[in-house]
């Protein structure tokens, strides 16, 4: 899937908005790809215009349906699918298996999860090279980092 940036806002807009930010011109975006802009979308939208970090679908469509009951799951799942072409959010799979996304990732990142005490912390960018560039040398695996979470017990659960 190619990664699409959202396009430049226009003087116009950003002298009436105190801020640009990389949500502005998603309804263009998905009107040019033939897509309707509806109400639920724009939900989703919002929604995750305030949310920062991690999130799963179900999250976000209990969020949703506070504010638009008529929110349906596969609506947002398929806007999610659309958001991560755009590069806004990016999905990957927490220590049970569960989808979750990232919302605007700026680097590709792996977890680390506690199964003491249920903690999660990212891998630095840094510690993420290393594993992937260590089984790429041992193993000539391409790891997709994104997908990658690392179960153990952090040091307060160790000692």
């Amino acid at each position: 899937m190619k990664d699409r940036q959202a396009p430049p806002v226009s003087a116009d807009h950003a002298a009436t908005t105190a801020e640009a930010t990389p949500w502005d011109g998603v309804a263009d975006r998905m009107r040019a790809g033939g897509l309707r802009w509806t109400p639920q979308r724009r939900t989703l939208v919002e929604v995750l215009r305030e949310h920062h970090g991690h999130v799963t679908a179900t999250e976000l469509i209990s969020r949703c349906r506070e504010l638009d009951r008529t929110t349906t799951p596969s609506t947002v799942y398929r806007t999610l699918d659309v958001l991560e072409e755009f590069g806004l959010v990016k999905h990957g799979h927490g220590p049970e298996g569960r989808e979750e996304y990232h919302v605007l990732p700026h680097q590709e990142h792996g977890h680390l999860y506690c199964v003491g005490c249920g903690a999660s912390w990212e891998i630095k960018p840094e510690t993420g090279a290393v594993i992937v560039d260590a089984l790429a040398a041992d193993l000539g695996f391409a790891v997709d980092l994104s997908h990658v979470t690392i179960s153990g017990r952090c040091q307060s659960c160790h000692d």
